[in-house]
């Protein structure tokens, strides 16, 4: 008996011992604000987050990160990452949060934090006119043969593999070399988040059209941080709810999405 009470008298000693220790971590956000400066990791995809003519980033995600860093009061360090690698480089503390164009996944989740949704991934396909000529969508699609280009660790592998599980998913580290894929007529198709199928299919109409302009799959898309920052997780949440209910997402969100006056930046 004597000995379950000196058990118990040292396991509450710990607790005790450990919850100063606990109270006095800092928040992800408290360290920002400290630092005086949020670091932003991202990977490129248009319209989302792009090199402009002058080589500074823009995009969607980049003024999404814009606005959260000037409203928190402080720069920010744009930090552009391979997709494939983004979430480890997240947990190795290269940057501080992910804004760019994650839906949510249930593995992903698994990782890392998700905060509410600040947008919604469609995925469209588009396709090589010649090769897939004679070709009923989705059915003919879905056939040994048939290649289908996507960006490597993206939604869009994911969604080409449920649909289309009897062709060939050809991964890439970009989607640029995954259009130029389907333009050469190597791949019959590829999948992406819109609206770069119908931006393609318009710069290439010799080329390339969408089989079909119905989206194949739509996701909700959140920041990302590290898991167990509750307190960061409300600030970004609230941020996102605050922006979103002044219509400020909404109108950059049309900017980017539904025309194509930014073109001359980045040509």
């Amino acid at each position: 008996m004597k000995g379950i009470k000196t058990l118990v008298t040292a396991l509450l000693a710990c607790v005790l011992l450990g919850a100063p220790a606990r109270a006095a971590e800092t928040s992800l956000m408290d360290r920002i604000l400290e630092r005086g400066v949020i670091r932003v990791g991202f990977s490129s995809f248009v319209p989302w987050a792009m090199q402009g003519k002058d080589g500074e980033f823009i995009g969607f995600e980049v003024d999404v990160a814009k606005r959260l860093a000037r409203d928190l009061g402080v720069d920010i360090q744009l930090v552009p990452t391979r997709w494939a690698g983004i979430i480890p480089a997240l947990l190795a503390d290269k940057f501080d949060v992910i804004i760019g164009s994650m839906s949510v996944t249930t593995e992903r989740n698994l990782k890392g934090n998700f905060t509410i949704p600040y947008d919604f991934a469609a995925i469209e396909a588009v396709a090589n006119k010649q090769k897939t000529q004679g070709m009923r969508f989705p059915d003919d699609y879905d056939k040994p043969g048939v290649i289908i280009a996507v960006r490597s660790g993206g939604t869009p592998a994911i969604v080409a593999r449920k649909l289309f599980p009897r062709a060939t998913v050809r991964p890439f580290d970009d989607e640029a070399p995954a259009v130029q894929d389907v333009i050469a007529g190597r791949s019959h198709m590829m999948l992406s988040s819109a609206p770069l199928p119908a931006f393609e299919s318009l710069k290439n109409p010799d080329v390339l059209y969408q089989p079909s302009t119905q989206a194949l799959s739509s996701q909700p898309v959140g920041f990302v941080i590290r898991k167990g920052d509750v307190d960061t997780l409300n600030v970004l949440d609230n941020w996102i709810r605050m922006v979103e209910a002044e219509g400020w997402l909404a109108e950059r969100k049309a900017y980017w999405f539904r025309g194509t006056d930014w073109e001359k930046l980045v040509r």
